[in-house]
């Protein structure tokens, strides 16, 4: 086990019924990484790093709470994913006030994550969006391969890290800045509205990276423009991890989203996107950033849409890898 990680403060014992929950699926790894895992979960709960007031490193414990409210089974897809092996290894200890040792903590956890379950799919529940820029190092520098970002967000996350430092405005700039990731391999779907400002635009427009506004999503439809990214990506890199910034959903859908705005996605909208993610091999891993749970109303309707958008990811990857 990483001396990084944390393992999840919670008892477990795998039910077999024919109705079986996610809290029953999941399975605590205490101390131990194995390539057995299927899916492995890290939770990274930082948010001294958001620039907006955040609770969001509270978010990892409340996706684990959820789990009792879901099932293994999908109506939709007429399929039960319990096979999978799924384990959660706990979440990155951080700093009390370090920014920076908290993001070197999570780079070395998740790089112990990576050699320790080398074959796994591989997803982060932050935190803010800072913890992007050390997940995606560990990636590059743990298998030496080229990275493609997708990004549904509704900001650029472009500001410089000379006015803003690490934080949640800054983890694309700061893997552009260090020849991480190239501006050609970064993909942001979902930009919207009156949130960038112009230069960010010029920051973009130098860096190469990829915009497609939630405007020419809804024309396309998802199928369509995923489909078109990762044949671009495919031709390009060796490996695409995909960064869902919870604040590209409208408010009306995500009230417990720090920087929340109108005219964002729909829920359906992003469930739609994942589930035609998931289908592609060269996708490695995601992570869900920026929920606040003490934002978020009474029912947890924000928190609630996060665990649906990876059950919702995991049951496409489940029906490819069957067919």
């Amino acid at each position: 086990m990483s001396e990084f990680l944390v393992s999840p403060a919670t008892t477990w014992n795998r039910v077999e019924s024919e109705d079986m929950k996610v809290k029953d699926w999941v399975e605590p790894s205490y101390g131990e990484l194995s390539e057995s895992f299927d899916v492995v979960i890290t939770g990274v709960p930082l948010s001294r790093s958001s620039i907006s007031a955040s609770a969001a490193s509270e978010y990892p414990d409340f996706f684990r709470k959820s789990w009792n409210l879901f099932t293994t089974y999908s109506i939709d897809e007429d399929v039960d994913i319990r096979a999978l092996r799924i384990a959660d290894v706990g979440d990155v200890k951080m700093h009390g006030t370090n920014i920076l040792q908290c993001h070197d903590n999570i780079e070395q956890a998740m790089t112990d994550v990576l050699n320790g379950c080398p074959e796994s799919f591989y997803v982060q529940i932050g935190g803010d969006h800072s913890i992007t820029a050390p997940v995606v190092r560990a990636f590059a520098n743990s298998s030496g391969q080229r990275i493609g970002i997708l990004q549904f967000d509704t900001h650029l996350d472009l500001r410089t890290t000379e006015s803003d430092g690490p934080t949640n405005g800054t983890p694309i700039r700061q893997l552009l800045d260090a020849g991480v990731v190239k501006g050609e391999d970064v993909y942001n779907i979902g930009l919207h509205g009156f949130y960038n400002a112009t230069s960010l635009i010029r920051a973009a427009d130098h860096y190469g990276v990829n915009r497609i506004t939630l405007k020419d999503f809804r024309r396309r439809g998802a199928e369509s423009v995923i489909a078109n990214v990762m044949k671009e990506l495919s031709e390009k890199v060796d490996v695409v991890y995909v960064t869902v910034d919870m604040d590209v959903l409208d408010i009306a859908y995500a009230p417990g989203v720090p920087a929340s705005t109108p005219g964002g996605m729909r829920t359906d909208e992003l469930f739609d996107l994942l589930h035609e993610v998931g289908k592609y091999d060269i996708v490695k891993g995601t992570d869900f950033v920026c929920v606040d749970p003490h934002r978020d109303t009474k029912e947890l309707q924000t928190v609630k849409a996060g665990v649906y958008a990876f059950l919702t990811m995991m049951v496409s990857r489940y029906v490819h890898l069957k067919k």
